[in-house]
């Protein structure tokens, strides 16, 4: 499913230039991805636009602090949640984006999920608001993971 989704962040410079949903599960499977995976992928991204959309202003004035419940710290890893946090503090996220990202990683059917898979969900975020992170923000996200083979961009 990951790779589905990059493959989208890659190929499609905004979400609105993505074809739809029908035209764009042919498109993907003309590439070669399995039905399965783009099956899921599509979904998972359909819930991601959906929650993305939402406008939540007293969660996103938020100054409070986050704690992470017992399930969430399983899933995430201590490694996604301290990444969590410096995007946080960077202000690349805001409290509202992140409670998103994590609400799509626990969406995830894998524990816990990987530094790797948790950037992709980030910039799938920042994707689908049509928002873009900067330079530095964009290598650090889009960088090699050492549970992660590098990535290439197109």
């Amino acid at each position: 499913m990951f790779d589905i989704l990059v493959y989208l962040y890659e190929t499609y410079y905004r979400p609105d230039a993505c074809p739809e949903p029908e035209a764009l599960a042919k498109k993907l499977s003309a590439v070669g991805f399995d039905d399965v995976e783009i099956s899921e992928a599509l979904v998972w991204l359909n819930d991601l636009t959906a929650m993305a959309g939402v406008e939540h202003s007293l969660t996103a004035a938020s100054t409070g602090m986050r704690i992470y419940v017992e399930e969430e710290r399983d899933v995430l890893g201590t490694d996604a949640i301290g990444f969590i946090q410096f995007l946080e503090s960077a202000k690349v996220l805001t409290p509202l984006q992140r409670e998103i990202v994590i609400e799509r990683a626990l969406s995830l059917e894998e524990a816990p999920v990987s530094l790797g898979q948790l950037k992709v969900i980030v910039l799938m975020l920042l994707w689908s608001q049509g928002k873009e992170p900067d330079a530095l923000m964009f290598d650090d996200l889009f960088g090699a993971d050492d549970d992660a083979p590098p990535r290439l961009l197109h």
